[in-house]
């Protein structure tokens, strides 16, 4: 009991330093799906966390809490959606996990509901920043591509995008469910092999978070206004024209405006503040995860240079399933 209890609480400390985007599987995986990637561990060590757990609701929601806190001290600059993606997450493996075990179709249920949802999110937002007419200017492309191409198509092209988007999220969820199966069955048949690591100092930079983030959203909306005036102001003919294109620009740059000054602000400080209340409760899990990090990031180093002799897919799952198990049953040195 005791020692699901330890366990428990290195499992929070891992989905913490994921979800801060400071942990070494980002260092690692430096590829363009990174929040494919980070919302697959989450899946993982959510399941873990119910696969160790008595009371899975209870574990489950005091791990979103402490994960949550974490989240906002190390990165203050994190928008509203991550924090509405992770609870999403944890509260559909607690429901889950309550009533089904992981053997059956909880976790691939799990897995491709929240990636649809992350998919979704993403829809909506576009959708919201830039109207329907995002989708006009889409169906404008594709149409003349099409009279290029001399091809007939019954489905405009924004739905044949959606729907193919839509079905990689939801396929990459099931996979992500099967992968995640399959790795914790190679950890509940590990034999743990503790072993002591020396934490090296660090320096959390956040700042540098807040710029990148910032200079992406502009870039992300500078080039898709530039997209849709084109479509608008070149193909779209006497339908659309120039008028519509300063409008999609204007509505865009307005809605931004109300949620990075208003709205988005007024959500962040509503959270902050209920995290705030809650930090003292959980104080001493916050510290005792924060000061596993260290040791954390060693771990996942060393393991990946001992999983170097296998290749590929077996190398990453491996490497995944034996750098949990060795950060759930590693030694401090005081011990």
């Amino acid at each position: 009991m005791k020692k699901n209890r330890l366990i428990i609480d290195r499992l929070t400390a891992l989905w913490a330093l994921n979800e801060s985007g400071l942990g070494g599987f980002l260092h690692v995986f430096n590829t363009p799906f990174t929040g494919l990637i980070v919302g697959g561990i989450a899946i993982l060590l959510i399941s873990l966390i119910a696969y160790y757990a008595e009371n899975k609701w209870q574990a489950i929601l005091k791990a979103l809490v402490i994960v949550l806190i974490i989240k906002m001290a190390v990165s203050p600059y994190s928008p509203f959606g991550a924090y509405v993606a992770v609870s999403f997450q944890a509260i559909l493996g607690a429901l889950l996990f309550s009533n089904f075990s992981w053997k059956g179709m909880a976790i691939i249920i799990l897995g491709i509901v929240t990636f649809l949802e992350s998919a979704l999110q993403k829809l909506l937002i576009l959708t919201i920043v830039y109207g329907t007419e995002l989708w006009e200017a889409i169906n404008i492309y594709g149409k003349w591509v099409q009279e290029k191409m001399n091809v007939v198509s019954e489905s405009s092209t924004s739905q044949l995008l959606i729907t193919t988007y839509l079905l990689v999220y939801g396929v990459c969820g099931l996979l992500a469910g099967l992968f995640i199966k399959s790795v914790i069955k190679i950890i509940s048949e590990k034999k743990s092999e503790p072993f002591y690591l020396n934490a090296a100092h660090e320096t959390l930079e956040t700042k540098k978070g807040k710029v990148t983030f910032r200079a992406k959203v502009i870039w992300i909306w500078l080039i898709t206004v530039a997209v849709i005036v084109l479509a608008f102001s070149f193909f779209g003919g006497s339908l659309f024209g120039w008028q519509k294109a300063v409008y999609v620009l204007l509505r865009s740059f307005l809605i931004l405006l109300l949620w990075y000054l208003v709205l988005g602000p007024l959500l962040l400080k509503l959270v902050r503040n209920y995290l705030s209340k809650k930090e003292s409760k959980y104080k001493a899990d916050i510290t005792n995860a924060m000061d596993l990090f260290p040791y954390f990031r060693q771990i996942i180093s060393y393991t990946w240079k001992e999983t170097k002799h296998l290749k590929g897919y077996t190398r990453f799952k491996y490497f995944m399933a034996n750098s949990i198990s060795n950060c759930m049953h590693f030694k401090l040195p005081s011990e």
